[in-house]
């Protein structure tokens, strides 16, 4: 159970069942709404809870932890986040319901972290990009396939079975990582002082930056995925479903492919990307005038949305194993803590649109995260290219 083949498929299990737990709740909405008998906006802040708390506790969790042998961190943190779905499961009410999440997302961020670490020390360095491009489909499989088969249990059987089928799931992975993953795995070890210096390097600072804007361009629209199908595109409830599953496809192609990109020109095919990401967002005001040429356009940019991924988690994992070894978790961590901040801010961005302008502003919104993010890319890669030093202090 040692072979490369079965260590990548536990890693992007790993992915996939956190993915299950953190997408579950918007497919159960209603039914927790009715089981606890609570507006469902109110059941909504829960998916806004868990960003958040992920995004803040996991930086701190990392640094904490990246002390200690790696693989008894991540399953202590598997552990943890079983027991929180556990809570879940159980929840006599809203309010520890509420806890339950909170307390899964608290070691979410860190059991990717963990996950995303483990890749880059059993990867080739061939083989690196494809890993990590796997890992991060994990989390586009579980919203593909995850989230139906939740929302069809807790219709046919209950909420609570869904929660179960996460424990089940999460229970099953750390028995296989216990049997496939390396148990010597440790860090060098570090004060948290030293940890924090992988931050003051300047092009770390600059590669945070760009998931967060890179998410945010993106879910300026993603976030009112919904509406736009079935109210600007004029799309049935039914055709919803078949649209909803075309897009989580094309994210998967678009990890897949981000693999690519990692493995051959990486970051500095990057700058094109952002720029198709800007004309198709231009775009949506035209095409959202049109069913089909608005649901293709769509299917395009959320190809988009992955392809950052490998390039700049690879990115920070050969600085930080080039001269912050002791840093080399919470590099692991910068990729998915900026994504939930960029998250915040794309569906924020989105809601003040919509609230003040229309759906048809959507497009230009995110627009203009896509030229931040094209700015930042191209100064990255201008100081990469450069051999600029990498302290901010001689900067």
């Amino acid at each position: 159970m040692k072979t490369f083949k079965f260590q990548s498929f536990v890693l992007v299990l790993i992915a996939f069942v956190l993915g299950f737990s953190e997408f579950l709740i918007v497919g159960i909405l209603d039914d927790l709404s009715t089981q606890f008998n609570v507006p469902v906006a109110t059941v909504g802040y829960l998916v806004t809870a868990f960003a958040i708390v992920y995004a803040i506790s996991t930086p701190f969790i990392t640094i904490l932890i990246g002390r200690f042998n790696l693989f008894w961190d991540l399953m202590a943190t598997m552990a943890v986040f079983t027991v929180g779905n556990i809570l879940s499961f159980l929840a006599p009410n809203f309010f520890t319901l509420a806890l339950s999440r909170v307390i899964t997302a608290m070691v979410a961020g860190v059991s990717i972290s963990l996950g995303l670490t483990f890749a880059g020390y059993i990867a080739p360095m061939s083989k690196r990009g494809w890993l990590l491009s796997w890992v991060f489909s994990g989390f586009s499989i579980a919203s593909v396939v995850g989230v139906p088969l939740g929302t069809w249990i807790s219709t046919r059987f209950g909420w609570r079975i869904s929660f179960l089928t996460v424990i089940v799931v999460s229970a099953a992975t750390m028995i296989m990582i216990f049997l496939s993953l390396p148990k010597d795995f440790k860090q060098r070890k570090s004060t948290v002082s030293g940890q924090l210096a992988l931050l003051k390097n300047h092009k770390i600072q600059l590669g945070m930056l760009l998931p967060m804007f890179n998410l945010a361009a993106i879910y300026v629209f993603y976030t009112y995925l919904r509406p736009i199908i079935t109210t600007q595109l004029h799309f049935s409830i039914p055709m919803l479903t078949i649209l909803l599953s075309v897009f989580g496809i094309s994210n998967i192609i678009g990890n897949r492919a981000s693999g690519k990109l990692s493995e051959g020109p990486g970051m500095k095919r990057m700058p094109a990307v952002f720029i198709a990401q800007f004309l198709l967002m231009m775009l949506m005001p035209f095409a959202f005038n049109f069913s089909w040429p608005g649901a293709i356009l769509l299917t395009l940019v959320i190809f988009t949305m992955p392809l950052l991924n490998s390039p700049i988690q690879l990115f920070f994992l050969q600085i930080a194993e080039r001269e912050y070894p002791q840093s080399i978790v919470l590099a692991s961590s910068l990729n998915s803590i900026f994504s939930n901040f960029g998250i915040a801010l794309g569906s924020a961005t989105g809601g003040v649109i919509v609230s003040t302008l229309s759906l048809n502003g959507v497009g230009p919104g995110g627009a203009v995260y896509a030229i931040i993010s094209l700015g930042l890319v191209l100064w990255l890669n201008y100081l990469t290219s450069k051999g600029l030093s990498t302290s901010s202090s001689n900067l």
